[in-house]
């Protein structure tokens, strides 16, 4: 009979072609990595966007307080840049024969930033509590429990098969952190104090926040990875924009920013002084797009004609080039190029054909009128990035040459979000995307019946959904065999792309820009999610 103690259970209803394809610009000889690590000094680091809402978010809440987040806490496990899975708070994992339960072997000597040891009970709340209400809520449609049968282990359950990469990708989640369940227990976790002060395992303990400033973390001495981390502080600072932060780092006041720190020009202009590399790598995980949504609520776009007719309008190239000035490539299908597990070249393409374009409209019965318009539509574009406004104008541009009239508006985020999730209130939209490699709920809920969720961001807001697809979703969700698998993505691939309701215009191709002086950095397929324990400054 299997021991068991302290047990707390839950039930549940259950990494191309581009500007820095070469990986790296800069200094000649410049490396990401010297072969000896100096310890001590202080590292300050920036990001592409602002300060976020809370230290840590529970759901996620976005890349800023996952960049700050990711610091404090750790996952069970991690992405290697090879496109690998290895344990990180958990040693090893496997699952049943029948795939609808895993074990996970937790890792020994953990202890939280407090002194107290992580348990398999911080693991069990984490899974059950945080990660199926909050941060993974959408992955675990078919969780059914999480229970420890004994101090060294996990049990994870489900009331259907689950492929072993899906888990393991759970597993490695950006924001599927192990938590103190000590201090989240009996209170809401995403008002808790703590998420402004944390508590987790990684390798740097919160000393404090200034907001409107900067996070500061300190050396945690009690890490379990020994020897580490290098450095004795980690300062997060935050600068409003671009310019200001180029100006920052040339000054020597910020060492590394993540994620588009600055604008593209300075790019160029900082690494031509030999003081600075710029590199691609470490997004393999984490890649965006710029994407184009049709709003299928409008009977306009009940054919599938014009609906195609609207992407083959738009030069995509166009876009990468002026908009981005080459740190972008045309995007053509919702599984993104650099996916090595699941991408497939061999889908419909909508390129850039303005003739292609107008004789579908023609064909699906919207000929140009009197007043050389076939049709009047409002595009949104979202105004969470500034680009996108920018990419409004080209697409606007390319419909009405092709007799579309176009209202364009570029609302504010809130606002933005509101017309787009919850009032469905647009004709077509320009929005943005940032998936994983498993597909699987990331990519797929932009295109099932159960991803159009009102109110709720980032969701299918374009109102697509077939029987078919909803379908081979569900197949792909639990088909357990690779090889089986990834047919079915190519299969769904194949259809969304010829149905074009949400598509990518561009991928985007984030960059790191690093003093030379850096060292052991952009060695995560998401490093802007990465804890960080291995970097030093030579």
């Amino acid at each position: 009979m299997t021991k068991r103690f302290s047990r707390r259970s839950f039930g549940a209803g259950a990494f191309g072609a581009g500007a820095l394809a070469a990986g790296i610009i800069g200094k000649s000889g410049a490396s990401l990595a010297q072969a000896t690590p100096k310890r001590g000094g202080t590292l300050v680091a920036t990001w592409g966007g602002g300060e976020p809402q809370a230290c840590y978010v529970p759901a996620g809440g976005g890349s800023s307080p996952t960049f700050s987040s990711s610091k404090l806490f750790e996952r069970l496990g991690r992405r290697t840049m090879d496109g690998s899975f290895e344990g990180e708070l958990a040693e090893a994992w496997k699952p049943a024969a029948d795939f609808k339960s895993y074990a996970i072997r937790i890792r020994k000597g953990v202890k939280f930033h407090d002194g107290k040891d992580m348990t398999v009970d911080d693991v069990v709340y984490s899974i059950g509590e945080i990660w199926k209400k909050y941060g993974a809520a959408a992955a675990l449609t078919d969780f059914a429990g999480v229970e420890a049968p004994d101090r060294d282990s996990v049990i994870v359950t489900f009331n259907k098969p689950v492929p072993e990469y899906f888990f393991s990708s759970l597993l490695c989640g950006i924001v599927n952190y192990i938590v103190p369940r000590h201090v989240y227990a009996g209170s809401d976790p995403v008002t808790n104090p703590a998420n402004n002060s944390p508590i987790g395992t990684g390798p740097w303990k919160f000393k404090e926040w200034v907001r409107g400033s900067h996070f500061e973390y300190v050396r945690n001495d009690a890490y379990w990875r020994k020897d580490m981390p290098y450095m004795d502080r980690l300062i997060i600072r935050y600068v409003r924009d671009p310019a200001g932060r180029a100006a920052a780092m040339e000054a020597g006041d910020i060492h590394i920013g993540v994620f588009n720190p600055v604008a593209p020009p300075d790019i160029k202009r900082l690494t031509g002084t030999g003081k600075f590399v710029a590199t691609s790598k470490g997004y393999e995980e984490s890649v965006w797009s710029t994407s184009f949504e049709v709003n299928m609520r409008n009977p306009i776009f009940a054919k599938r004609e014009v609906r195609q007719a609207m992407f083959f309008a738009v030069d995509r190239n166009l876009i990468a080039k002026t908009v981005y000035y080459g740190y972008a490539r045309p995007g053509t299908s919702p599984i993104f190029s650099p996916n090595k597990q699941f991408f497939t070249a061999d889908t419909f393409k909508t390129v850039f054909d303005p003739k292609k374009a107008a004789a579908l409209l023609d064909a699906a019965g919207y000929p140009k009128q009197k007043d050389g318009k076939r049709f009047t539509l409002n595009l949104l574009a979202a105004g969470w990035f500034a680009e996108n406004g920018k990419i409004g104008a080209i697409v606007k541009q390319g419909l009405e040459d092709v007799g579309v009239g176009i209202n364009l508006t570029v609302p504010d985020r809130p606002t933005s979000i509101k017309r787009i999730y919850t009032d469905y209130d647009f004709d077509l939209a320009i929005s943005n995307q940032a998936n994983p490699s498993e597909p699987v709920p990331s990519t797929t809920q932009y295109y099932t019946s159960d991803g159009i969720k009102k109110g709720v961001p980032f969701r299918n807001a374009s109102g697509f959904h077939t029987p078919e697809v909803d379908a081979l979703v569900e197949k792909i969700k639990v088909e357990t065999d690779p090889a089986k698998r990834k047919a079915l993505v190519v299969e769904f691939q194949k259809i969304t792309t010829l149905e074009c309701a949400n598509l990518p215009l561009v991928e985007l191709e984030s960059i790191t820009v690093a003093s030379t002086k850096v060292q052991n950095h952009s060695n995560d397929p998401n490093y802007l999610a990465a804890s960080w324990y291995d970097i030093w400054l030579a």
